[in-house]
Order: C-alpha cells, then structure tokens, then sequence
C-alpha cells in the first residue's frame, strides 16, 4: 500500500471502535472531515465497502471487519512500544505522565514538585479526570484510582492509603436552613451529587441511596466542582477531611463515615512496573504518602 495507508487504517479502526466519526475524530485530534476522507479513500483504495452509514453511526461491514482485526493487533503493538521507549531508561529523565482524579490534585501537586526537583531533567504531565487512561497503551506511567480495585488486565495494582471525609454546608446554608440534628433532619434540606447515576464513589452511591432525587438541588461531574458548590452554599456535600481544613466557613453536618472512605490504588503497567522512573516515583510516593491528612 502507499505511504500514509496507515493513518487511514488507524483512523478506521476507531471508527470502528467508537461506531461514530465525531468519536475517532476526538480520540484522534483531527477534524472530522479529515476522518471521512480517510475512510473514503480506504475504501477506493481497497475496491469495498468497509462500514455500513446510518443515523446513529458506522458499523463495520464483513470486509471491514477483517481489516480492522489486522489493525487492532498492530494499534496495540505500536501503542505498547511506544510506551516502553518512553519508559526506558537507567536515569530519571523524559515525561513522567501520571494520572488521578482531579479532586487529589492539590495532594499530588506538591509531592510532583518535589521529586521533579530531585530530578529536574524530567517533564511532569498530570492527567486529571473522570476518564481511565489505558496504562496498556502508555497514555499514562503511573495512575492513583479511588473505589474498588482496578481489574484491567497487565495492571500492577497496590493498596496506597484511604481518603475519609465527612458531609459539610457552608456557614450561610446552616444560617439559612438550619443544622440538622442526625439522619432523621435530613429531608428538610438540599445536596450536592454527581450528575452521573453511575458515580462510583462511596459518597455518590450513600446520597443516591439515602436521598430522594428531589432533594439532589446541585449536580456536577467533578469533585472539585462539587466542594466549590458546597463552599458557596447550594446545599450539603461531601469534602474530604483534609481539603475541608482549608475552608473555615465549611461546617461538618455529618461526621466521618467508614462507607464514605475511599481506598486509593496505585497503578501501573507491567510493561513499565519496573522500568528506574517508575520505581522510583512509586517509590518516593508511597513515603510522601505517609504524611498526607487523608484520614
């Protein structure tokens, strides 16, 4: 095939894995003109049809399904090595990628800063949140995951430490609406949630279960979005312990719960486990970790 045949074949296959051209093109970078014409010329260039077009997207003919096998093995090939090449090496030097929720950023910033400054030829990327970075394609060295713990495939997955919190209003929310006494005075006030149903957060899953959704006033999909809201008084919310010593105008409602804890994980790919960068991130993070107030 001609040279540049592979961008189209990279670009197909994530039409094909996302079923949409507004899908690849975001995953890809490029507009999605450009995910048309690839597909269009891959197909003049081949002589079939390699999906079907309708309203909801593009689903793979036969044809297209045995080109995109070929593709899919040869993506992952390429998005491993890839991987690896940035993560070798007997010195502490290159990108640094590490990924979490955006809400343990202020956590992880100054732990970042400080093994950057023992290691100042390297370059930090901190990749915050709700999306999981593929370890196994080297979107990511080093990921910290609250909940249950990961279970992809190739994952070097250790316990890290627990981040507890409790329910807080602002001053003026308790001026306004009053303190609740217990649990029982709950149905007299608003709370703040994640917008999705799906949160996995112990604290998403308590309110989804515990308070009717008419009382749910603020929704968001960030945390750092949700503990802004609680702060200016849209209603009652979870913050952990140690962000909410930040704030004197927060007020604890509800003390601290063992079902609203949240166990961190820290991740890595096998491919990259024990490559010296890795090592020695993880390494100098599980002691920095033994100071931070998460409990």
């Amino acid at each position: 095939m001609a040279l540049g045949t592979w961008d189209e074949i990279r670009t197909a296959f994530h039409v094909a894995r996302l079923g949409t051209v507004s899908g690849a093109a975001d995953v890809l970078g490029v507009h999605h003109a450009t995910v048309i014409r690839h597909i269009d010329a891959l197909e003049e260039r081949l002589g079939a049809k390699l999906f079907q077009r309708h309203a909801r997207g593009y689903t793979p003919t036969e044809a297209g399904q045995d080109l995109l096998q070929v593709a899919q093995t040869t993506d992952d090939q390429f998005t491993q090595l890839a991987g690896r090449i940035r993560g070798r090496g007997e010195e502490v030097t290159g990108e640094l990628i590490v990924t979490t929720l955006s809400g343990l950023a202020p956590l992880l910033v100054p732990s970042l800063v400080k093994f950057q400054d023992a290691h100042p030829d390297l370059i930090v990327r901190l990749l915050t949140g709700e999306r999981l970075f593929r370890m196994e394609y080297g979107e990511a060295h080093v990921a910290i995951r609250a909940g249950s713990p990961p279970d992809q495939p190739d994952n070097v997955v250790q316990a890290f430490c627990r981040q507890s919190g409790a329910m807080y209003a602002s001053k003026g929310y308790i001026k306004q609406f009053g303190m609740p006494k217990g649990d029982a005075d709950l149905a007299d006030h608003r709370f703040i949630c994640h917008d999705s149903e799906t949160a996995r957060a112990p604290f998403d899953r308590w309110i989804r279960d515990n308070i009717p959704d008419a009382q749910i006033s603020f929704r968001a999909t960030e945390q750092t979005v949700m503990q802004a809201a609680v702060r200016n008084g849209a209603g009652i919310g979870f913050v952990p312990l140690w962000e909410a010593k930040h704030y004197p105008e927060l007020v604890q409602v509800l003390p601290p719960r063992e079902e609203w804890s949240a166990p961190l994980w820290l991740v890595t790919h096998v491919d990259l486990h024990r490559t010296m960068k890795v090592q020695a991130f993880t390494a100098f993070l599980k002691e920095e970790a033994k100071s931070w107030p998460v409990d």
